[in-house]
């Protein structure tokens, strides 16, 4: 990968939701708005890229709450000087901000 990175405006807004902490595909989708069949393949464009790492949780986590496991999403250090430019070529960006910390702590894995 070159050191500049060059990502649509929707790559930025995804990598920018992963990087203030929406760690999974739908609650990228609840902050950005933005479809499954944009959202996924865009995640899996950035981790094949080296920008995002992700971890499926415990198949038991999951169970607790009665729904299928989640696969969490991080930035590499890759990902995190990627940010930096994106927030320069995309400044409108940094308002894509978490509506409350305490929603962002539910989501964390464990």
């Amino acid at each position: 990968m070159s050191d500049e990175v060059k990502l649509s405006h929707t790559a930025a807004m995804i990598l920018q939701a992963v990087n203030i902490g929406y760690l999974y595909g739908f609650s990228v989708m609840e902050l950005t708005g933005l479809p499954s069949g944009t959202v996924y393949p865009a995640l899996r464009r950035l981790e094949r890229d080296g920008l995002i790492r992700s971890q499926w949780e415990k198949q038991s986590l999951a169970d607790e709450e009665l729904r299928p496991p989640r696969k969490y999403y991080k930035l590499t250090r890759t990902g995190e000087r990627a940010i930096v430019v994106v927030l320069k070529r995309y400044p409108l960006l940094a308002k894509l901000t978490p509506a409350s910390e305490e929603s962002l702590s539910k989501e964390l894995p464990a």
